[in-house]
């Protein structure tokens, strides 16, 4: 019996090493595996934090960016692009003002024209077109202004001022072309300052230096980025401009024609 408890004593002691070293065996694999688990988690959270950094970041409104960018790039090239942007708008703007106010609906004048020659004859004519703003009818009234001298002299009157009312129509839109091609240059220029103060921080460092350089190369590159905005902007409302004169200028030719036209037959 003795014997038999002894055996029983080795064999738990043999147990009780066997289990208490397969437990230290298994203490690093644990802690690694529960690192592994951890390790993630860090990430994600981290992940999470970042993400809403980013989404903190995009929610700010496009002109308060817009703000931040400008006054990074610096207010002695960017003050000038804006300089040429308020012109150019400034510009813009009082010539497509000017330009709807002189569209004329040069059918229902001439209808109006032709109904006054024929119950009233030239001065009846004459009275409608000074009632009537617009080219057309300064055009018009030229021409009718000569209708005792013929109908030559007449189109020649006509002529004539259709080439003034022209000169009126295309009056400082030549400024918004400037502004067009000043803008970008401006950016170019600004671009080339920052790259050469970029390249004489380089020398002076005596080596590359990535963030001894962005700065310089964020201002330059800024500055292009802006001048080329104000270049596009302006160069959508010169050829909105452009396509308004091109259409007032077709309407007084035909005009023109059609007025002819019933002068000689007035005279018939």
């Amino acid at each position: 019996m003795k014997r038999l408890f002894s055996i029983l004593a080795v064999a738990g002691l043999m147990a009780f090493n066997a289990t208490t070293t397969e437990a230290k065996d298994l203490a690093p694999v644990v802690s690694e595996n529960v690192s592994e688990i951890v390790a993630p988690v860090d990430d994600a959270a981290a992940f999470v934090q970042d993400d809403a950094a980013a989404t903190a970041e995009d929610s700010k409104p496009f002109h308060q960016v817009l703000k931040e960018y400008f006054i990074k790039g610096g207010a002695s090239f960017m003050g000038i692009v804006l300089l040429c942007l308020i012109l150019g708008l400034a510009v813009a703007i009082e010539r497509i003002i000017f330009l709807n106010l002189s569209t004329t609906n040069t059918r229902k004048l001439t209808s109006k024209v032709e109904e006054a020659l024929s119950s009233g004859g030239v001065e009846a004519a004459k009275e409608v077109c000074r009632n009537t703003k617009g080219p057309v009818a300064s055009i018009f009234y030229q021409g009718l202004e000569r209708a005792d001298e013929g109908a030559e002299a007449a189109e020649k009157a006509v002529v004539a001022y259709g080439g003034v009312q022209m000169g009126q129509l295309e009056k400082n839109v030549s400024w918004v072309s400037l502004f067009i091609a000043v803008a970008p240059m401006l950016g170019f220029m600004g671009t080339v300052i920052g790259m050469i103060q970029a390249f004489d921080k380089i020398s002076a460092a005596g080596g590359l230096d990535a963030s001894l350089i962005a700065a310089d190369i964020q201002v330059a590159l800024l500055t292009t980025v802006f001048g080329l905005i104000v270049a596009i902007i302006l160069q959508i409302f010169y050829n909105y401009i452009i396509a308004k004169i091109d259409s007032i200028v077709n309407d007084m030719e035909e005009a023109s024609i059609s007025l002819i036209d019933l002068l000689v037959a007035h005279k018939k």
